[in-house]
């Protein structure tokens, strides 16, 4: 097995050169974006698999819900640190080094779970997952603040497709990932999967160290670090919405569905891993055709009133769902379809913040705006997750999916205090 890993690294160092001659022949406003956007994808691919490879790996050692959830406590909760400094951070040194920051952390913590099964004890598991929830937020914050210094000034119409390609595209990988995630698990083992994926993101932090931009979204002047604290208050509202949005996803995704579908439905990891990848693959392709699905093509772009309708569609799915598993009505088939239905209206929803969060953003330092915003993105992510496993042992899938639609309910009505929509 070592073998194939090395020569497919060997192959993988060769095909560089390539990515190299074709970069070289783009704009630079181009290239940046796809440097930013491959760095991006491919931590995505990593993390995705990384989070399936826990989730199942720990399941089959006999793990609770709850101690799987717990195992991501870090993750979660350094995020929220992650996102507050970090957009400080990226004002003050530049994107460019945050983004390779992060990509560097991540293969130390993927190193880190290269130990025998029997090191891997919860508490060194959760430093690594720490390690990479901090990579993680460093490299998303990095590229959605990036997008805004190579995007021109007033072209909001621009801003929104580009914001919305970088999303749902590292959605579409996520989802492979976990696909991945399972797939890597029956073939290569926990510790075959891991070295694989260090391997392969190794080669991008090098790639990206020579390629990436220096300075890029560097402040002009240091900013203060009581400036991590956002003064707007469209973008505090956006952040507040946002959190119980997110929180609402992961308070059955993230632990209570995969553990449901192997302990309720009998399915395997492969199957697991491949139905969710499938599901957020979907979900990554609606994000990057929202613009389209929210009447960017009328010349309008979405506002407060946008976001509050999709998110108020959005909490009848989970009430469908929960209310279908509690009379034991077509559990399965609801189950299915619903999870469905809330990946296409999530999709939406989310790629909305997305761009509000960017358009939103001072031209100079737009990382700290960006930063504040995916704190509470990172917070609603680590209520969800705790209460993910927390209630589904206590009381199963049902009581996951109601706590999902009280959240966007709440998430709606904050939505109503945003700006008006503006014209592309």
């Amino acid at each position: 097995m070592l073998i194939v890993l090395l020569n497919w690294y060997v192959w993988s160092d060769r095909s560089s050169y390539i990515v190299l001659a074709i970069l070289q022949r783009l704009s630079p406003e181009v290239r940046q974006y796809l440097i930013v956007t491959g760095n991006y994808w491919s931590f995505t691919l990593t993390d995705g698999a990384l989070r399936m490879l826990v989730v199942l790996h720990f399941y089959q050692l006999g793990y609770s819900p709850l101690d799987i959830a717990l195992l991501f406590l870090f993750y979660e909760f350094f995020g929220v640190v992650t996102n507050l400094f970090g957009g400080w951070i990226g004002a003050r040194i530049g994107l460019n080094r945050t983004m390779n920051i992060g990509l560097g952390m991540q293969v130390v913590a993927l190193a880190m779970l290269l130990l025998p099964a029997a090191m891997l004890t919860v508490p060194w598991v959760m430093l690594a997952q720490a390690l990479s929830g901090i990579a993680k937020d460093l490299n998303k914050m990095s590229a959605k603040s990036s997008v805004k210094q190579l995007v021109p000034a007033n072209a909001e119409g621009a801003l929104y497709q580009w914001i919305a390609v970088l999303t749902g595209s590292k959605n579409a990988l996520k989802g492979v990932g976990f696909f991945l995630g399972g797939l890597l698990l029956t073939w290569l083992g926990f510790q075959g999967a891991v070295l694989m994926m260090a391997l392969l993101l190794s080669l991008v932090w090098l790639l990206s160290l020579v390629l990436l931009k220096q300075d890029l979204g560097k402040a002009n002047s240091k900013p203060k670090f009581s400036h991590i604290f956002s003064k707007n208050a469209a973008i505090n509202y956006l952040s507040a919405a946002r959190m119980f949005l997110f929180g609402a996803r992961d308070v059955w995704f993230v632990v209570a569905l995969p553990v449901y579908l192997a302990s309720h439905l009998g399915w395997d990891h492969w199957t697991v891993g491949g139905f969710l990848a499938l599901w957020v693959i979907g979900y990554g392709i609606i994000q990057s055709l929202a613009p389209y699905l929210t009447g960017k093509r009328a010349g309008v772009l979405p506002g407060g009133r946008q976001a509050f309708l999709w998110a108020l569609g959005l909490s009848f799915v989970p009430l469908v769902i929960a209310t279908s598993l509690s009379v034991n009505l077509f559990p399965q088939v609801t189950l299915l379809v619903g999870l469905l239905l809330f990946g296409a209206a999530f999709a939406v929803n989310s790629s909305l913040h997305s761009y509000l969060i960017v358009s939103y953003a001072r031209e100079d330092g737009a990382s700290m705006d960006v930063g504040f915003y995916y704190m509470a993105n990172a917070l609603g992510r680590l209520i969800g997750t705790v209460l993910s496993g927390y209630l589904f042992q206590l009381a199963g899938l049902s009581a996951c999916l109601w706590f999902s639609a009280a959240f966007i309910m709440i998430a709606a009505l904050i939505s109503l205090l945003l700006p008006r929509p503006s014209v592309a």
